[in-house]
């Protein structure tokens, strides 16, 4: 059975045919314009007419950043996409000219966490938090098999929840979120931070941007941690331990059965996982009389948005199947 996966960035799509076992078999992309969502609509056209030359599919699954319709056909607000209550399954729908098409719509993150949960190292769990820490922190919540999206699809939108009163502003309008601490984008701040203020410390992460502390990213702190730099490992220590301190304070709500950590921070490895590990012990309720869950990382990549998006059109609101495939 194969299904369409589509995983919408900001200037771009990545489309995918994925068998039902959530293999990808083929794949293509295409360039979009943000600030023009019909260019959006147009380019999944395109691609999906490109893969059904070869391929046969009834469903198709769009992994969107961005607030997402409880009936999974709407985007009801994205911070980086000119979506404002739109209704993306209807125009890809139309722009594809197929009736036959079981279109949905998923949250990024929800996506990503559902492969990991159908395909990757959850598969043998019934709960889990899935954690994407990119630019900023994206999440999942998978309970008894099934996808916590809440009353009006906003569920698992861990990343706004507040950890510092007051602390650094964040781009939904409030101050203190946890993805303004544990994201990558925090990582570059606290960086680039430390290189002005701390030059003399920061001189190996300064030897890679030529001097210039705002052409600091992620992967230079990873690359001079591994290289035993005590900043980048200071850094990376950090963020791990903000990851693991509010994963201990989700366990007291949702008491999962794992956490799946993705993104690109998870390049660092255990740089970043063992003080996440470490803090989600200490910070842990009732520790000692509970089983810890293990905190592992994603598997599937980049890859994931387009691999749980599909499996997700195949499914209805209840995890039962809506599409025989091809």
């Amino acid at each position: 059975m194969h299904a369409i996966g589509v995983d919408i960035g900001g200037t771009k799509i990545a489309v995918g045919v994925v068998d039902d076992e959530g293999r990808i078999v083929a794949k293509t992309r295409r360039k979009t314009q943000p600030e023009d969502a019909a260019s959006i609509d147009s380019a999944i056209a395109d691609a999906v007419a490109e893969l059904s030359r070869d391929y046969e599919f009834t469903s198709i699954g769009l992994a969107a950043a961005g607030f997402v319709s409880s009936d999974r056909e709407r985007v009801l607000f994205a911070p980086n996409i000119a979506w404002r209550e739109y209704p993306l399954a209807q125009r890809v729908r139309e722009a594809i000219g197929r009736d036959d098409l079981t279109v949905v719509v998923e949250n990024d993150a929800n996506a990503a966490g559902w492969a990991e949960f159908a395909f990757g190292p959850a598969r043998e769990a019934s709960s889990l938090i899935m954690l994407t820490i990119g630019t900023g922190l994206g999440a999942a919540i998978i309970s008894d098999g099934k996808l916590v999206r809440g009353s009006e699809g906003f569920a698992a939108e861990l990343g706004h929840v507040r950890v510092v009163p007051g602390g650094h502003a964040c781009g939904c309008g409030l101050k203190g979120c946890w993805e303004q601490y544990a994201s990558g984008s925090a990582l570059v701040r606290e960086a680039k931070r430390a290189a002005h203020e701390r030059p003399v410390r920061a001189a190996g992460l300064l030897r890679l941007v030529g001097g210039n502390p705002d052409d600091i990213t992620g992967p230079h702190v990873t690359q001079i941690a591994e290289d035993g730099d005590d900043l980048g490992i200071e850094l990376l220590t950090d963020l791990g331990r903000w990851i693991g301190e509010g994963a201990a304070s989700l366990a007291a709500a949702l008491d999962p059965e794992m956490y799946v950590v993705g993104g690109g921070v998870v390049a660092a490895g255990d740089m970043i996982l063992t003080p996440a590990r470490d803090a989600y012990r200490e910070h842990l309720p009732a520790a000692s009389h509970r089983t810890i869950a293990p905190i592992v990382a994603a598997s599937m990549g980049n890859d994931a948005g387009i691999v749980g998006a599909a499996e997700l059109a195949r499914l209805d609101l209840d995890g039962n199947r809506i599409d025989a495939g091809a």
